[in-house]
Order: structure tokens, then sequence, then C-alpha cells
């Protein structure tokens, strides 16, 4: 492609504007140190609610909702692409559930991660460590689709084009090299400032497409007109090749229990990935959680406007084999050259925030349960600041390393194993939060067989063009249906738990102390101050 000069220019002086709020967010609401990891990778657990809502838009809604949203959209049509719409309506009844006893129970024993509340509840280390590994692990692959997302806009602008190797991926590693560093300078703070500009970059880019695209192609009468056709042409010449339809404008009958599970599924799983939770700690107040998952479906009417961009594109007359690059080849072909800059930037700082929170929550992870609880039980508060500032460079040079040497492909399929493999965490998390019934063998059990189960089914989905990981949906056992391999671990992970806690309930000297109260799960800011990050696990 070639280069566009004055998308080029726009995008730049953005991207500028980004990198120094990043470096400026050390100063921003700040002690004198980011001296642990309640400053550093929860920014003091401080934000108000303004601040909060732009931080979970920002970190739940990436650079790769521009990007496989409509590509999906694109390439296959509404039974892989709307479910997203779906879920994220669904997913806010179980934040509004979940999340204030979440915050509550943190505030009030100062737990920075999941796997914290985990330790605390069931009295199990073990099980802490699995919920750590698995929300480590469901991360790497999620940040490096943001890099996905930030490579997409890059080929379309014309980067990199006749070039190879190290000179086609300098921009990228610039950019990332940019987020690296403010992150380790300012922490939390960093995103949750940059979430300003960027959500309000997209709101801008999606308002101007919903309007200005549809003008220009006739109408969305004359858009769904064009999927339709080419829907029955794909059809046709599936037909004639004796294969099934690759693109269907509408889920059949056949799709429908794929299509509600993998949007259920998803909805659970969504605030089970730590840098959500990241972002909800960070809040000051329980009250300020409930009162943002009002407001945050804004985001989902954002989505459902963002998945039409792919037909859009089929409209517009894009041509790729390549559907992450149909939104923004859209962009190229439909907007004038600098507001084509404009759209690139969102697409691209969209991706810098929600990395930047996923790589802090993976450095919390490592540090608070696995760093202190197995190698340095002594260390101080200032030394996990320290080592979870060195771990999130850790953590970003690895995804950028797993982008550039991985087949795209292949990091999209093992992002939807991720979503399959965080969500058999939610019977020690989100379970956890109403019970304690559960035996923390039992949960641990659990969540090994589902693991395995889930991981195995997720390997065997093939297409012509794919040999693993595929997809995120198969034949659920015992049933005649398809559905979300995610959500039939679940089923399988609390099969396993119930069973082995029914049968250890002979043997009640195994279950774990729970240091939590029931009243724990209801406090607020002015309910006392919060102790120390540390006090639990220095006992």
């Amino acid at each position: 492609m070639s280069l566009q000069p004055t998308a080029l220019v726009v995008f730049l002086v953005l991207f500028l504007a980004v990198t120094v709020m990043g470096f400026a967010a050390a100063r921003w609401h700040r002690p004198a140190a980011l001296v642990s990891i309640d400053e550093w990778g929860l920014g003091g657990r401080s934000f108000g609610g303004f601040v909060t809502w732009f931080l979970l838009g920002g970190d739940l809604y990436t650079a790769y909702t521009f990007i496989a949203v409509p590509g999906a959209m694109y390439s296959l049509g509404a039974v892989s692409g709307w479910f997203a719409v779906a879920y994220t309506i669904l997913v806010w009844p179980i934040v509004f559930v979940l999340m204030p006893r979440l915050w509550s129970v943190c505030h009030k024993h100062g737990y920075a991660t999941p796997a914290d509340f985990v330790r605390g509840r069931a009295g199990s280390k073990g099980l802490a460590l699995a919920i750590a590994f698995t929300g480590i692990l469901a991360l790497m692959p999620y940040i490096a689709l943001q890099l996905v997302g930030i490579e997409s806009v890059l080929e379309v602008m014309g980067l990199g084009n006749g070039s190879s190797g190290f000179v086609k991926d300098l921009p990228l590693i610039i950019a990332f090299l940019i987020l690296a560093a403010y992150t380790y300078t300012s922490g939390l703070r960093a995103p949750a400032l940059i979430a300003f500009l960027k959500d309000g970059l997209v709101y801008i880019v999606v308002l101007v497409a919903i309007i200005y695209i549809p003008i220009r192609l006739g109408g969305f009468g004359h858009i769904f007109a064009a999927v339709n056709a080419h829907a029955i042409a794909n059809a046709a010449a599936a037909k004639a090749a004796g294969q099934k339809p690759t693109f269907a404008l509408l889920p059949s009958a056949k799709t429908f229990w794929a299509y509600g599970t993998l949007a259920l599924g998803s909805a659970m799983a969504l605030f089970m990935y730590p840098h959500s939770i990241t972002g909800v700690l960070a809040s000051s107040r329980r009250e300020t959680v409930r009162r943002n998952t009002a407001a945050l479906p804004l985001y989902s009417l954002a989505l459902a406007f963002i998945a039409l961009l792919g037909f859009m594109a089929i409209a517009a007359g894009v041509k790729t084999t390549n559907a992450r690059l149909a939104a923004p080849l859209l962009f190229r072909q439909m907007f004038p050259g600098w507001f084509a800059g404009v759209s690139y930037a969102a697409v691209a700082i969209g991706a810098l925030v929600p990395a930047a929170i996923m790589s802090i929550a993976a450095a919390n992870l490592f540090t608070r349960n696995i760093y202190k609880e197995f190698v340095r039980p002594a260390a101080t508060p200032k030394e996990e600041a320290k080592v979870s500032k060195l771990v999130s460079l850790v953590v970003k040079f690895g995804a950028l390393a797993f982008a550039l040497g991985l087949n795209t492909q292949n990091a999209i399929n093992l992002q939807l194993l991720g979503g399959i493999w965080i969500l058999q965490t939610f019977p020690a998390v989100a379970l956890g939060l109403f019970t304690k019934q559960l035996h923390r063998w039992g949960l641990l059990a659990g969540w090994l067989v589902a693991m395995i189960y889930g991981s195995y089914e997720a390997y065997g989905v093939a297409t012509p063009t794919v040999a693993h990981f595929a997809g995120s949906t198969a034949k659920v056992p015992l049933f005649s249906f398809t559905g979300y391999i995610g959500l039939t671990a679940l089923v399988i992970n609390l099969i396993v738990a119930i069973a082995v806690t029914l049968a250890l309930k002979a043997l009640p000297t195994t279950a774990g102390r729970d240091e939590t109260a029931a009243d724990d799960y209801l406090v607020d800011a002015e309910d006392g101050p919060m102790p120390p990050a540390a006090v639990r696990l220095a006992e």
C-alpha cells in the first residue's frame, strides 16, 4: 500500500500527545514516590467516578475491538461478529452483582489481585497460584493482540511496505518501547490519564463513521442489501464447490446454541481477567463501581456501531483476504487523509491503554502471588513495587516477541483459548464472593480438569486453513448441539469441584482458613482505613 503522508502526520501528532500524557501522569495525583503496588499498580486506589468510567472503558474496549469485531463481521457475518455486542450487554448485570463485593473485601484486606482474594478466602496458596498462573497465561496473547491492532493501522498507512524483518517491525517496536517507558514510570496513572484521549477519539470516529459512511454508501438500506447479496453469492459459491457457506447475514437455527453460549460464557469471563479487576480495584469507593456499571453500557452501543463497520466495508467494496484490515481499509477508502489519521490514532491509542493495564495486572499477579508468596516472603512494599515494574517490562517484551514471532491468526486463536482459560477461575473468584462451601482442593481439582479439557477441545478445532485452535466452539459432550468450549469446561469444573467437596466433608480439618467475614463484602471507603497492602502475606 502507498504511504499516506497526511494521515501519518496526524497519527504522529496524536501519538506524541499520548506519549507526553503518559510521562506527565507520573505527577498526576501521586505521592512522593510510587513505593508500593497500591500506588504504582492500582493508582493509589484513588480514582473517582469520572476517571474510573474512562479507565474501565479503555480497559475493556481495546484496539482489537476495532480490528477483530468488524473483521469477523466482514469475513464471517453476524454469527461470529455480533455475539460480541450481545455479551457486552450481558456482562453489566454480572459486574453489578460481583464487582462491588470484590471491591469491598479487597479494600478491607488490602488485596491487590484476584489471587490475593482467593488466597484469603480459601486459605490455599496452591489455589491462589493456579489463579495467578491462569491470569498471566490468558493475558499474554491478549496483550499481543493489541500489537496486532497497531500493526494493522501501520500497514494500511503504508509504513514498512517494501521492507522486511527488523525494518518492517521497527515502527511497532518503537511504539511499544514508548509504552514500556511511561508505564514503568507512571504505573496505572498513565493509562488512566490517556484513557480520556483514547475514548474521546473512539467516540468521535464512531460517530462520524456511522453518519458519514452510510451517507456516502447510499444509506443503511443499501448497506444491508449489499451484505445480503454478498451472503447469497457466498452460499451459491459454496454449494457449487460442495462446501458449507463461510458467511451468514444472521445466525441460523443450527448456530443458536453456539451463539448463545459464546455470548454468555464471554460475559462471565470478561471481568475474571486480571486487568478488568485492576480497573475496579483502582476505584476510590464501592459506590463508584456501582454507578459506573450503570453508565458503561454506552460502550456496548459504541461496539454495535463498530461491528457494523465490517458490513460497511462489504458495501464499500473493500477487498482483502486479511479480515483484520477491513476497518482500517474502510477508513482509508472513505475518509479524507487527515481524518483517516485520526481514525488510525484511535485504534493505536486504543491498543496502548489496555496493553498497559494488562501488563500491570500480570506484573501484580507475579509479584504478589508468586514472588512474594514463594520466593521472597519478607519482601517490603517498596521491593514489591520494584519487582512489578520490572516484570511489567518483561511481560510487554514477551508479548512483543509473541506478536512478531507468531502467525497473526495463531495469536487470534490463542486469545480465544485465553477466554476459555480465564473462565475457569470463575468458581474460585466469583462464587467465592458469596460462599465458602466449595472446598479448596475441590476448586483446584475442578480448575485442573477444566483447563485440560478446554485446552484439548480447543486444540482439536480446525478449519481448512488453520490446523489447531481455529475457534472456541465444539460439540457438547452427551448432547447433539455445539456450544462454547469455555462454558462446557466451566460446567465440568463445577461438577468436579462439588464432587470433591462432598467427598472431603468427612475431613473438615482440610478446609482452609477463611480470613474474611460477611460484613467485609459490604464495606465502603468510610467504613475504616484500608490496612497496608502486605499485611496478609506478612502474617
